[in-house]
């Protein structure tokens, strides 16, 4: 079955994108979890833009804080100052990008669960403002950079960059399977790979078209060890739940 445009009329008259985006990520991994060989185990992982994640936070409590003095001056003890801060050398205000993530993360169970890959889905919001592109991009480099193999999908016809290519800019390459124009739509997948004594960054990068079908992507969960990323079954069964025309 073709793939769809899911951003302009007549199937968003019908349909919203959040519902393939979410959905779709859940529908990989059930078909990744017939492929992967033990300790590796797939999960989904969607977060869309409002959502805040939060890794290291202080709260504020109405128990007793062991630090504090248990004496004041008035007391007889002796009075801890509480520290002043120094004005900010800077004050303006911003707002921080948000980011939309609806991806597959697959780890290896034998390794306190390391990550070894990660399927993105593309979002309109990846791809609407620069700082949006540059964070996407700059969190793919993170990954790979761990090995982490990284898959990028984008269906989004809304917006017209190429983030595969403004991660190859980042890190001072170019495809020139791409040419002078970057397809808008695209699927690839990426891993950096030592060789020798040099490191590799190895793509599988695919145009996608509408009307046509996705393809399949090698998603490489150790240097040599690879399961295929099944996109276009994924797909259409997720439309098929959905009920998506």
């Amino acid at each position: 079955m073709p793939l769809r445009d899911h951003f302009r009329p007549p199937l968003d008259n019908v349909s919203s994108w959040e519902e393939l985006h979410g959905g779709w990520p859940m529908m990989l991994v059930a078909s990744l979890s017939k492929k992967l060989p033990p300790p590796y185990v797939a999960g989904p992982r969607v977060h869309s833009r409002g959502y805040f994640e939060i890794d290291v936070a202080s709260f504020e409590k109405d128990e007793p804080d062991p630090l504090a003095p248990e004496t004041s001056a008035e007391e007889g003890g002796v009075a801890t100052a509480v520290w002043a801060p120094p004005q900010p050398t800077f004050d303006v205000a911003a707002e921080l990008p948000e980011q939309d993530e609806y991806e597959v993360r697959v780890y290896d169970t034998k390794r306190h669960r390391r990550l070894v890959a990660a399927v993105k889905i593309v979002s309109p919001a990846n791809k609407d403002r620069p700082e949006n592109r540059r964070a996407f991009v700059a969190k793919c480099g993170a990954l790979l950079r761990r090995q982490v193999s990284v898959a990028l999908v984008d269906v989004v016809t809304a917006r017209q960059f190429n983030l595969y290519g403004d991660l190859l800019e980042f890190v001072g390459q170019t495809d020139p399977s791409l040419g002078t124009g970057p397809p808008s739509l695209y699927a690839t997948a990426c891993r950096w790979r030592h060789s020798g004594d040099t490191w590799n960054l190895e793509t599988w990068a695919h145009r996608l078209a509408l009307g046509q079908p996705l393809p399949t992507l090698p998603l490489w969960l150790a240097d040599n060890l690879a399961v295929p990323l099944e996109l276009e079954a994924s797909y259409e069964e997720t439309c098929r739940i959905l009920r998506i025309p």
